[in-house]
């Protein structure tokens, strides 16, 4: 291999392979001491902001990377938060992640997901030893496993946050489902025409509840008579979180009555099965079918489908927010923060009319 006129096989190593830049170096750049870099990369509250800044802006200029190895020994911590989720590869966990990412990575936390997929991983997760339950912190998405412990407490002294979830013993984020379901009831209550409901059903190997959609509906069904609009038996389907579950739907509810029909979709991935086929079937949406998802997904928007929107990001961040508050030495007691959906109308259910619709 040639070398540069008067190189040598130092100099022509690629600058990845260069000796790194060491703290000692970070720390002179920066014009502090030891300590004062060891607070920052392990965001300790102590440090003045404009230290702070200026200690990151060294280690950027120098291209410092911290050895995370290095960082568990000295100050007892992996940097690292665990997330048990039942899924990971759906929308709404996408979101999530994303939302608890943004705040977790800025404070150079790294995320450990767990996805709960079968009754053997939930088993496994059980254990204490399991290392879902051996990082910095724990957040636990969608599902309360507290109830499968004797003492209704997870097994870790760790910090432990519940998002789209509750339990009095620790912090929780939660969305109001109950009012998104009566923001649906009361809205999809003014159009004329025979109402109907779809419920997504849980899977039925869970060992564990979840009753988000159960509060939906119930909300709905509190606002529908409260509307004073009959709804038969029969016009409530169960179906599992599908598109094919909509098209399903959709099919049985024109046996039951003929357009304009209102249609209530528990989730938005069932609200889309409604779209697609009415649109098969050739019936015109917002008119002959209405139909009216929850979640705010970002497809809901390209497809045109009204929704009651529900903030996840920020129910991802505001749980990292307050996990992060818990590592750091909050001690106070368990805190609750409470979501408000929206209601967002598009194409799929039309204008409703200027007056209530009076049945």
């Amino acid at each position: 291999m040639p070398y540069p006129e008067g190189g040598s096989f130092h100099e022509a190593l690629p600058q990845a392979m260069k000796k790194k830049p060491t703290i000692h170096e970070v720390a002179a750049r920066a014009g502090v001491g030891l300590g004062t870099v060891s607070r920052v990369l392990n965001n300790h509250p102590a440090v003045r902001p404009e230290t702070r800044a200026r200690v990151l802006r060294a280690m950027e200029e120098l291209g410092y990377t911290p050895n995370p190895h290095a960082r568990r020994i000295a100050g007892g911590r992996s940097y690292t938060v665990s997330v048990l989720l039942p899924f990971v590869a759906t929308e709404f966990y996408r979101r999530l992640i994303e939302g608890i990412e943004s705040v977790l990575l800025e404070k150079r936390y790294d995320l450990a997901l767990f996805p709960i997929l079968s009754q053997a991983r939930l088993k496994r997760y059980l254990e204490s030893t399991t290392l879902a339950f051996l990082t910095d912190g724990l957040i636990l998405a969608s599902y309360d496993l507290t109830e499968l412990f004797g003492e209704g407490r997870l097994p870790t002294e760790r910090p432990v946050v519940l998002v789209d979830a509750r339990n009095p013993r620790y912090d929780s984020v939660y969305l109001d489902n109950r009012l998104g379901g009566r923001l649906a009831g009361a809205y999809l209550a003014r159009f004329p025409g025979s109402i109907f409901a779809i419920k997504v059903e849980e899977e039925p190997d869970r060992a564990f509840r979840h009753t988000v959609f159960s509060e939906r509906m119930a909300g709905f069904l509190e606002a529908i008579k409260e509307a004073g609009r009959p709804f038969p038996e029969g016009h409530l389907y169960v179906t599992r979180l599908s598109a094919e579950g909509g098209r399903l739907a959709l099919r049985h509810f024109l046996e039951k009555a003929s357009p304009p029909l209102n249609i209530f979709a528990g989730a938005d991935q069932v609200a889309l099965g409604v779209l697609e086929e009415a649109q098969r079937l050739g019936l015109t949406l917002g008119k002959e079918v209405r139909v009216l998802g929850f979640d705010g997904h970002p497809f809901a928007e390209e497809v045109g489908l009204s929704t009651i929107v529900q903030p996840v990001e920020a129910m991802g961040a505001r749980a990292a927010q307050l996990l992060l508050e818990r590592m750091q030495g909050y001690g106070g007691p368990p805190r609750e923060v409470r979501f408000e959906p929206t209601l967002v109308e598009r194409a799929s259910t039309g204008t409703p009319p200027e007056a209530p619709y009076l049945p």
